[in-house]
């Protein structure tokens, strides 16, 4: 089974951008799908991006499409978080998690991940 590592993150003004890694080892990357999730004190963790194992497929929340963009690099076993256009309202912990098995509506639930990274803070300032 993998690990995940995060990486990025930190502060940055709104209207900025950061990007995120994530990166894998200890098992065969590119049989995993991948999404990110942000979490809020008190609040569930939210769904807000995914990637299919080959790359051919993403998804995002609508509150990120369009700003965000996920990517991945199986050969550096690393998925990537582009970030732009920062909003005060993207300012949470960010994970990073796998999921073996089909690519589909699956993707949204925190749920049906195996394997989650240790998480990295983004605060966006106004």
């Amino acid at each position: 089974q993998v690990q995940l590592v995060q990486s990025g993150g930190g502060l940055m003004q709104a209207g900025g951008s950061l990007r995120l890694s994530c990166a894998a080892s200890g098992g065969t990357f590119s049989s995993y799908n991948v999404g990110w999730f942000r979490q809020v004190p008190g609040k569930q963790r939210e769904f807000v991006a995914a990637i299919s194992r080959s790359g051919r497929y993403t998804d995002y929340a609508d509150s990120v499409k369009g700003r965000f963009a996920i990517s991945r690099h199986n050969v550096e076993n690393t998925v990537y978080l582009l970030m732009n256009s920062l909003k005060p309202e993207d300012t949470a912990v960010y994970y990073c998690a796998a999921k073996s098995g089909p690519y589909g509506s699956t993707m949204f639930s925190p749920d049906e991940y195996e394997v989650w990274g240790q998480g990295t803070q983004v605060t966006v300032s106004s």
